[in-house]
């Protein structure tokens, strides 16, 4: 009777704040800002070159966000538990921002011949006249293009890109009119609902696995020709973990300052999705020590220079501040509960975490061009790795917000909306 009680109950209006409202503006503007500071940088330093470097890594942040978004949401159908009860929606949304991929993935497609060497071999004609590439790298790239020629050409780089997102859009279509169908359903059939969604998310997540890695590894890993890893998917799939659970926590917390999240994320909860996001901290340094720790001590002509090139000429500053900022100041800050349970601290944790894995990208990025590899220096265009970024993420804040604000952000019908509404300390 005491929990009947004091038992809470979901407001009435179950729909987005208004200052949801306010973000999508500001992160608007903030676009539209970094957009004209990222033009300015491309006439400072004369070359766009870096302008499609920076749109490069924009793109891969971003489609991290929102087909891992898909991903998660698929994972929580297929294992329940409250958090899904608070994430659903905003996973939900970040899902629908596909569309905006299409087009960030569209204006990669168009500018593939200024970034692939196997794309277009005036670069690689290009880099030797500059003397960037030496006659012993000049066989090798020629080598893994003739070789790999059957697999990296054009045609093949946007007939896989046009599968994966057709196959990403029908997740996204798919999972999204069954949960708008679930909750018009009567309570009473929740249990088949949960059903039809878990043997849709179990087939799933294995399809996202496959299509992802067939993503990145055209997109980032074909950067250089001659370099392969048999976990390069397995680690964006982590990575991809570590910034979308950082970026739904950023979501919950900021939207428990109103009805209808005031009510449903309790300390106990926030503290459970602050463990599981310590879980992806830790896998994500397993992953990328244990490929680092195989290459170098293999020591093979054909995979440590990938190395090389990101710790010689200066990149060991960055390499080092990568582990710094990625791993270690996540890790050791998530290992305390007072800070999982404390809304504002951990909020800044993870927005240093979707810093972080921007930085990340830039280290994995960069150097693949001959320009940069073991020569860090600093020019206006690589300014662009900050500022078009910037622009292309506000973008997509921006209409991952209109998202939020088009659905209710509960799910009633779900079974753990009265466990949730139960007093913290019924279960202490």
């Amino acid at each position: 009777m005491a929990h009947e009680t004091h038992a809470k109950a979901l407001p009435a209006d179950l729909s987005a704040p208004a200052f949801v409202n306010s973000w999508k503006m500001r992160a608007l503007i903030v676009g539209l800002v970094f957009a004209g500071i990222a033009a300015a940088l491309a006439f400072a330093d004369g070359s766009i070159d870096h302008v499609l470097r920076g749109w490069l890594l924009g793109l891969v942040l971003t489609f991290g966000w929102t087909v891992g978004g898909l991903a998660l949401l698929m994972v929580q159908y297929i294992t329940g538990g409250k958090w899904g009860l608070l994430l659903r929606r905003p996973l939900e949304a970040m899902s629908r921002t596909l569309p905006l991929i299409v087009v960030y993935w569209i204006g990669l497609v168009l500018s593939m011949k200024k970034l692939y060497l196997w794309a277009n071999p005036d670069l690689i004609a290009d880099g030797v006249k500059k003397g960037l590439i030496t006659p012993d790298q000049l066989e090798k790239i020629q080598h893994a293009v003739d070789f790999k020629q059957p697999m990296l050409n054009p045609k093949a780089f946007i007939v896989t890109g046009i599968v994966c997102f057709a196959i990403w859009g029908f997740y996204t279509w798919r999972l999204n009119a069954l949960s708008i169908a679930r909750d018009l359903d009567s309570p009473s059939k929740t249990p088949e609902w949960i059903k039809k969604l878990e043997n849709i998310s179990g087939p799933g997540v294995l399809i996202y696995s496959l299509t992802m890695t067939a993503a990145v590894i055209y997109w980032v890993m074909s950067l250089d020709p001659t370099w392969y890893s048999s976990v390069y998917g397995l680690l964006f799939l982590v990575g991809q973990g570590y910034s979308v659970l950082a970026l739904s926590i950023i979501t919950s917390v900021s939207l428990s300052k109103a009805e209808p999240f005031k009510t449903i994320l309790r300390q106990t909860e926030q503290h459970d999705l602050g463990k599981f996001t310590f879980a992806f901290v830790m896998l994500n340094i397993y992953l990328g020590f244990a490929q680092f720790l195989i290459i170098w001590s293999g020591n093979l002509p054909e995979e440590i220079p990938w190395y090389l090139d990101r710790i010689r000429g200066h990149w060991g500053i960055i390499i080092t501040l990568d582990f710094i900022f990625h791993w270690l100041i996540p890790f050791t800050l998530l290992l305390s509960r007072d800070l999982k349970r404390n809304k504002k601290r951990l909020v800044l944790v993870c927005q240093w975490m979707v810093f972080a894995k921007a930085f990340d990208l830039f280290w994995l990025i960069e150097p693949n061009f001959k320009d940069a590899a073991r020569n860090l220096h600093f020019s206006w265009g690589i300014l662009e790795y900050v500022a078009v970024p910037v622009a292309m993420a506000s973008f997509w804040v921006a209409y991952y917000c209109a998202n939020l604000q088009s659905r209710p952000l509960v799910q009633t019908n779900d079974p753990h909306v009265a466990e949730i509404l139960e007093p913290e300390h019924a279960h202490a």
